[in-house]
Formats: C-alpha cells, structure tokens, sequence
C-alpha cells in the first residue's frame, strides 16, 4: 500500500484549502486520526448535505475525525484542479469527492484509487442498488467508488402560465408534441419557449433527445461502441435536436443554466430542461408556479448523475476512510445526506420520511425505471470526452450545421472510447 505524508498546508495557484473540523469547540480530539474529506461542497444544500454526513461519520465512527478539505467556487471545476496537482505531488486526501462513472477512468489509469469491490459485498450496495448502477460503475469488474446520492438530468421544467396563456395544459408525451408545443408557445408571442444555457446544458438536452430516438440501451450503446454516432438513427436524432434548439434563446450560449432559468421564472420560456437541482434556483427566486415531467419520449428512463467518494490509495488513514465510505454507503447517511442536498438515496432501500413530492416521485421512478448515464455528468463518458462534445456543441449552436455536429461527434467516440 503506497501512503503519502499529508502536507500542512496545500495551495495550489491562488486557491487555498479551507480545512475545518466537524467536532464540536472545546472537544478534546487530539487522540483521534484524521480523516481528510476532499469537495467543492461549501455553501447551501450541498454543504448541509455534507455536514450531515460529517455529523454521522462523528457518530459511527470513534476515534475518526472528519477533516474537511474543501475547495470552493467553478461547481468543481477549481477543486479538480487543485486536486490534480495535489496527486501529482503524491500529497493526496484520504478520500476524494468525484462524479461516479467514466469520470473516474483517468485516475483509475494512474492507480489513484482503491478497489471497492470486497466493501460493496459487506456493506450489501450490490443488492441495494440498482443493477443498472452497479454496471455503469464496474470498470474490468472492480468498483471504486461509492455514491452518496443520486440527481435526474432528463426532466423539463415549465412556467405553468406561460403555457396556460397559450392553452397548453397537458405535459407533452412525445417529441412530435414536444415540437408542436414549442411552436404554439412561439406564435402565442413567446419569443424563446424553451430556455437554454451553453456547453453541458445544450449537451444534456442532445442526450435526451437521444434517449427518445434510440431508446435506453441503444442510447448507452454510443459510449460503449455498441451503438454508432454515425449511424442514420443518430442522424435523425441530431435533426430532432436541431428542430428543438431552433425554439430556444439566441444568447445560449453566454448563459450559465442559473440565467437560463431566470428565463422560465420571469415568463420569457415556458419550458427547460435541467436536473432535478433546479428546485434550489427555484426556491432561491420564491417561484413556486412551475411543473415538471421526464422529457417527451424518454418513458422509464432515468437518467442518472451521481456524487461519489473514493479510497485513495495513498490515503494516510486507510481505515478512517473506509468508514467514511461506509458511512456514506449506509441507507441512514444516504436518507440524511438526500434530505438536505435535495437528491435521492441511491440504495433502494433507503428511508423516505422528510422528502419533498419530488423526491419521492423520483425515488419511485429510480426503484422502477432503467438507469441510464450521462455524459454530460461524466457519468458516461471521461472529462476529455465531454470537452470535446461540448466543443462540438457550441460550434453547432453558432452555425447550426448537422452535418458537422454529427462529424464532430463520431470523431470524438472514435477518439475517446474504450474498447473492451
């Protein structure tokens, strides 16, 4: 087992890790060994979704520590960086936070991480979460990573008035109705009826309208080498997309999905579509007059994004961590963690009580639907990947040339994938 001696103090460029303590002022904690728990976790549900964690892990775990080795600011984008570095200088945390999926491949490669596999036959995750699940996180039939909950990125939002006032009462149920929709809302006076954001938000919508199109198995195909992207079934679907995108907002592509949804909120859109963490913007803006439904033609699908821990394995306290893990993967941590955060339990089996319609609903639709993942999430495809869509993506939105889009994307499949 390779161990490294944590640094004392870690900066990297002009970000600083913020270090805090989960016990209480006054605690004599002198005795207990630390464990270093690495986010981008720093502020409003996500951080009280960690915070409860924290207090569970206190709790279950004598003589343990929680260390908290946050990174704040760019939704993960600043705490990878500085997270990279960290690794290359042998200086890594006990356990790391990380999108669950492709997502981890790099670090795989560079035996940055642990195998979990013996821990998710103890703890019971490979009964307690769905099939679909566990496959998407097997790499060459080892795990590493345990989810801490689960988000929805295949739902549409709407602006209940906005389609009221166009006589639009009934949630579409397929593309075609999706479609026609759009271009009711347009001739109603709505200039921009579905609201859009840049890069991952134009790369999630692309991926629903997948899912409708080649349906679950062939959709998760095109990651794997089963399915092709430039087969005709993707070039139909890439049309569909190109259709829907027409009915969105000129400036796309300056907007970050917060600003997007400002425009469902204000009445400018009626429709948007974003994972489930959207009910937080939404709460944030007191607007409570808006629905939801899973997009048009996706039927059971679940698309799935997941938070996850991992053993690194140059963790200074291997076994601090593996409770922390075990904390996490536990249907008590996982209810506590959902209840605050606003996700889901990934286990199945894990309590409900204190959630929100929504969740509940889509706790029903996890237990039942058939997972899929999201490569906008990086739970289907690496980061380098996912750049190179969303580069694709973005040239799309500006020229709107199909062809090329389509071109752009079989390159990268061909580029990124892994064969087995």
């Amino acid at each position: 087992m390779r161990t490294t001696r944590r640094a004392l103090a870690a900066v990297v460029g002009a970000t600083a890790l913020l270090v805090t303590s989960a016990c209480g002022p006054g605690e004599d904690d002198t005795a207990a060994s630390t464990v270093e728990v690495f986010t981008w976790w720093a502020g409003g549900g996500e951080k009280a979704g960690l915070d409860a964690l924290a207090g569970l892990f206190t709790e279950s775990c004598p003589g343990q520590r929680f260390e908290s080795g946050v990174v704040p600011g760019g939704a993960g984008v600043d705490a990878k960086r500085v997270l990279a570095a960290r690794l290359q200088h042998h200086d890594a945390p006990d356990t790391f936070q990380v999108h669950a999926g492709a997502e981890l491949l790099d670090h795989i490669d560079a035996d940055q991480v642990r195998d979990l596999s013996a821990e998710y036959q103890t703890w019971g995750l490979r009964d307690a979460l769905p099939a679909g699940l566990v496959a998407d996180l097997t790499v060459n039939d080892r795990i590493y990573s345990v989810p801490a909950g689960v988000h929805r990125a295949n739902v549409v939002w709407t602006n209940d008035q906005v389609l009221a006032d166009a006589g639009i009462l009934v949630a579409p149920k397929t593309l075609k109705e999706l479609i026609g929709n759009l271009e009711r809302l347009r001739r109603s006076g709505v200039e921009s009826p579905l609201a859009l954001g840049r890069d991952w938000t134009q790369l999630m919508l692309l991926e629903s309208v997948l899912i409708s199109d080649l349906g679950p198995k062939r959709f998760s195909g095109l990651f794997t080498g089963t399915t092709q992207w430039d087969s005709r079934a993707v070039e139909l679907a890439i049309e569909d997309y190109a259709r829907i995108v027409e009915f969105s907002n000129t400036d796309r592509d300056s907007l970050d999905w917060p600003e997007a949804t400002r425009l469902l909120i204000d009445g400018k859109a009626g429709y948007q579509l974003m994972g489930d963490w959207v009910t937080a913007e939404m709460a944030a803006n007191t607007f409570s007059g808006y629905d939801s439904f899973t997009f048009p033609g996706n039927g059971k699908t679940f698309q799935w994004l997941a938070d996850s821990f991992v053993l690194t394995t140059g963790a200074a306290n291997p076994e601090g961590a593996r409770c922390w893990l075990e904390t996490v993967a536990s249907p008590r941590g996982q209810h506590a963690f959902s209840l605050r955060k606003g996700s889901i339990p990934a286990r199945t089996d894990a309590p409900t009580d204190g959630f929100t319609d929504y969740q509940l609903e889509a706790v029903a639709d996890w237990r039942s639907g058939t997972p899929v993942p999201s490569c906008a999430h990086g739970s289907a495809c690496s980061q380098p990947w996912q750049n190179a869509a969303n580069a694709a993506l973005g040239a799309f939105s500006t020229s709107g040339d199909a062809i090329a889009l389509r071109s752009a994307l079989a390159a990268a499949a061909k580029q990124f994938i892994r064969q087995p």
